[in-house]
């Protein structure tokens, strides 16, 4: 700082002796730079880039992606080998960012990657066999369970992490009774509660989670409506919103085909209540299937399939949790229903395509919730994806 500031002075103040200038003029040049900053009291900074993965089912692989954090531009990088008869689906990673776990459907297994410092993955030894049906996981914050919905046997399965190589070892009393086929996952930022989408009957199921043990909460399942997919919770744990792709909505959203259920999650208990107003709904809109809170905690995003009312918007009551749609929300903007989720710098929201084998991008405005489609989105990835995690 003593050498910007002495660079600094010599721009504005005149000094008699020639040869000082002469002498600060080299400062002058390896510093330019830092004095034009330092000087104007600007700054300028890049976000920094991410590296993303992604399950294509129908391929049997992974391929990882580098997304550019400045303008959120998707670059396809390496796949790894395809194996049929396995369709990854649910994708997660340990917060360590070493391990990355892809849950194989149709092959009843979970393959585990080694992570590389530079985000390539190297498979460490033959898959680790699943549950029945394994469709969608999570792990919890402390990086040492993962969580694997099995949407046949109607459980989640818990497996200890083993830290160094990352091998899988399932707990005592696993796989835990989740209520009729169990597809989406979630944990609470805190890691104390653990929700899961009985899609086939339109219920939430809760459990509190210690030690790698699921205990149900209290008075779950509870109904969130027909076709119920995804899940979210914002930021305070404080609201649970669930997306139910199926259901009909009573007047004025009659012409609105699904809805988001919305619920207040006891503090002690995990307990799920209904909130005033719950379900939302667009005003126009099909489908919605994918679901996502903006990283400050203002915003609830849902996402259907097509470009016609695809992206809704909803500005969360601080109050109380309840949803109220963002102006010009819905959004005809081009999205998809396999997943939506905000990179890890919080700039950019990124929508699974069913169609087109595509990527959706999007940048966001903080304070209107409007969404602009990043230059050259959709982005093409060569296969239909299954789910998307980011390595922060």
């Amino acid at each position: 700082m003593i050498f910007l500031k002495a660079a600094c002075d010599v721009r504005t103040n005149r000094f008699g002796s020639r040869r000082i200038v002469a002498a600060l003029a080299v400062i002058l040049i390896l510093v330019v730079a830092g004095v034009s900053l330092s000087c104007g009291g600007g700054s300028s900074s890049s976000a920094p880039d991410h590296i993303a993965y992604v399950t294509l089912p129908g391929n049997g692989s992974v391929l990882l992606l580098q997304i550019n954090g400045g303008n959120g531009v998707v670059t396809v990088g390496g796949q790894t080998p395809p194996v049929e008869g396995t369709s990854p689906t649910g994708l997660a990673l340990t917060p360590s960012r070493t391990f990355l776990y892809a849950i194989n459907s149709q092959a009843n297994s979970i393959s585990i990657f080694s992570v590389a410092s530079d985000g390539t993955l190297s498979l460490t030894g033959t898959p680790f066999a699943a549950g029945d049906g394994p469709n969608l996981a999570a792990i919890d914050p402390s990086g040492q369970y993962l969580l694997v919905t099995n949407n046949f046997s109607s459980n989640v399965s818990v497996y200890s992490i083993n830290s160094s190589s990352g091998a899988l070892t399932e707990v005592a009393g696993s796989p835990f009774f989740a209520n009729a086929n169990p597809t989406d996952i979630l944990f609470t930022h805190s890691g104390q509660f653990v929700y899961v989408i009985n899609a086939g009957i339109g219920t939430v199921t809760g459990f509190s989670f210690a030690s790698g043990v699921l205990t149900p909460v209290p008075n779950t399942p509870v109904f969130s409506g027909k076709g119920a997919t995804g899940l979210a919770v914002d930021t305070s744990d404080s609201y649970l919103y669930v997306v139910n792709a199926s259901a009909t909505n009573p007047p004025p959203y009659q012409g609105t085909i699904g809805n988001i259920s919305g619920f207040n999650i006891d503090p002690i208990t995990g307990a799920l209540s209904a909130m005033l107003g719950s379900p939302f709904a667009a005003t126009n809109g099909s489908g919605p299937s994918a679901i996502t809170i903006d990283p400050t905690g203002q915003f609830v995003y849902a996402a259907t399939p097509g470009s016609s009312n695809s992206i809704w918007c909803f500005a969360i009551t601080a109050t109380d949790g309840e949803l109220v749609a963002a102006a010009s929300s819905p959004f005809s903007d081009a999205a998809g229903g396999l997943f939506a989720l905000f990179d890890p710098s919080g700039k950019f929201l990124y929508i699974g395509s069913q169609s087109g084998t595509a990527l959706q991008a999007y940048s966001y405005n903080a304070t209107t919730g409007a969404v602009t489609a990043v230059a050259g989105s959709p982005f093409s990835i060569g296969a239909e994806p299954g789910k998307m995690v980011f390595s922060n």
